[in-house]
């Protein structure tokens, strides 16, 4: 079928972020044949173009158009046979505040979007983010009541909440690594976080994943 194949027309408009939008686009092409065609819409943005555009060719994939039109951007990917690859990403978060979570998971989702292994290691605080009904928080006691708007407006814009970026990132073949001491030292049950078998380990262990890696993000 290859280009023929009618996949359905995507109106991602209103969504900044671009790992929100190429996450939804790869979904779509995700069972799809080699050569499938998909038309989606975004808002006519420099940086959704260029951004795509990379994601596109470090998967395989092509973009035969890209043209602007009333109230945004109309996008045409042909699906490839196989992604660049080649590089691995490590990321330890310490954190568990909600602008400091913002850039590292984007990050680290960027990368398993562009065919990039990641591993995550959570320590500290970072242990937080993990446990079911986590919701994270603005820094500083007098931010705290501004938490829930600052979130409301980054998901209105594609920056989706902590653990479904996390969600997304397994889905993508993400491995995530907990730090045990941190658990009882932060009060974190194994029987609260939100992935089954998440292996309880220490920076040793850690050290096997990052000495491999080509990029390394600590927050």
């Amino acid at each position: 079928m290859g280009g023929d194949t009618k996949l359905p027309i995507l109106d991602l408009r209103g969504k900044m972020i671009t790992t929100f939008i190429a996450f939804e686009v790869a979904a779509e092409l995700d069972s799809a044949e080699v050569g499938a065609r998909l038309e989606f819409f975004t808002d006519d943005h420099i940086a959704i173009d260029s951004d795509l555009r990379a994601w596109a060719a470090s998967n395989g994939h092509r973009i035969i158009e890209s043209e602007p039109i009333y109230e945004g951007r109309r996008f045409t990917v042909e699906k490839g046979s196989s992604p660049v690859g080649g590089r691995s990403m490590a990321l330890v978060i310490s954190t568990d505040g909600l602008e400091e979570l913002l850039s590292p998971l984007g990050f680290a989702l960027a990368a398993a979007l562009e065919g990039m292994p990641v591993d995550i290691y959570f320590q500290g605080p970072g242990v937080h983010v993990l446990r079911r009904g986590f919701r994270p928080k603005l820094s500083g006691w007098w931010r705290r009541p501004f938490s829930a708007f600052a979130a409301s407006g980054m998901a209105a814009s594609g920056h989706i909440a902590a653990q479904e970026k996390l969600r997304q990132l397994v889905s993508l073949g993400a491995n995530l690594f907990v730090c045990a001491p941190s658990l009882d030292r932060f009060g974190v049950s194994v029987d609260e976080i939100i992935f089954e078998d998440v292996p309880q380990v220490e920076y040793l262990s850690f050290m096997a994943a990052m000495k491999d890696a080509d990029v390394h993000i600590y927050v």
